[in-house]
Parts: structure tokens; C-alpha cells; sequence
């Protein structure tokens, strides 16, 4: 366990010290990481949170969540993120792969070019799924940079 000098200051010890200032000055971790790192140094130097809300322009909620992670569960689940709640992912990687290349595949007969509500009703008629929106093969072309036409 992790102790406390008052009730807003903690004991950071060296060697973790010397890791949170690396994070920092690194500067390609994720934003949250490193504001998490600059927490739990402010903290251990004594200062109070206000002080540390002043200087880094974080919630009041955000250091107190720091700090007890850090006391309670040490310094890597202080500074890492939790998996965030919401629903899981309605398509596979490798189903979502078989959409996009059915989009760069060659339209069906009779057809210039492929539509989003062609795609939909092909990947059902395919059997990859039992339904899927034309929005929702939109979103799946729009982040591999596919573009069904």
C-alpha cells in the first residue's frame, strides 16, 4: 500500500517518479496518461487540488480518482484507462474486411457501381449477417477510407 502525508499529498517513490517524469517528457502517450502522470507528481510535491485544477485545467473528480487508484491499486492502474462502458461491436474484424472488399469487388451485372443499400442487401443475401443498414456499411467504408463507388 501506498501511503499518505495529508490528505491531498502522496508518497510517489523514486523509481516511479522517474517513470511518470519519462511518460511526460516523452509526450506520445495518450493526453489523458500524461495529465494523469502530471496529477500524481503534483500531488506527491504537496500540492492541493485546486492548485493542481489552476495548473493543469482538470476536474476536481479527475485527481481524486488519480490519487485513490494510486493508493489503492498502484501506480499503473493510477495512470492507465479503463475500459469504457458501451455496446460491443455488432461486426467482426474479419466480417468487416469481407464488407469493405466486397465494396471494391466488382459491382453486380447491370450495375455501373455499387450502392450502399446494394452492399447492405449483398452482405445479408451473402449470409454474413441477418441485417445490416446501408448507415452502417457507410461507417464501416468511412474508416477504412473505402469509397463504394
Amino acid at each position: 500500500m501506498v501511503s499518505l502525508k495529508t490528505k491531498n499529498e502522496i508518497r510517489v517513490k523514486a523509481k516511479e517518479r522517474k517513470l511518470l517524469k519519462e511518460i511526460i517528457s516523452k509526450g506520445n502517450g495518450k493526453a489523458r496518461k500524461i495529465t494523469r502522470c502530471r496529477v500524481l507528481l503534483l500531488a506527491a510535491e504537496g500540492k492541493k487540488d485546486a492548485q493542481i485544477i489552476e495548473a493543469l485545467g482538470v476536474a476536481r473528480n479527475t485527481i481524486k480518482q488519480v490519487r485513490s487508484r494510486y493508493i489503492q491499486e498502484g501506480l499503473e492502474a493510477a495512470i492507465s484507462e479503463r475500459p469504457r462502458p458501451g455496446a460491443p461491436k455488432k461486426f467482426s474484424g474479419r466480417q468487416r474486411a469481407k464488407i469493405t472488399a466486397l465494396a471494391c469487388s466488382r459491382p453486380p451485372e447491370g450495375r455501373s457501381g455499387w450502392t450502399l443499400r446494394l452492399i447492405a442487401d449483398s452482405v445479408v443475401e451473402l449470409g454474413m449477417t441477418d441485417e445490416i443498414s446501408h448507415m452502417t456499411v457507410k461507417r464501416i467504408l468511412k474508416k477504412t477510407n473505402s469509397s463504394p463507388t
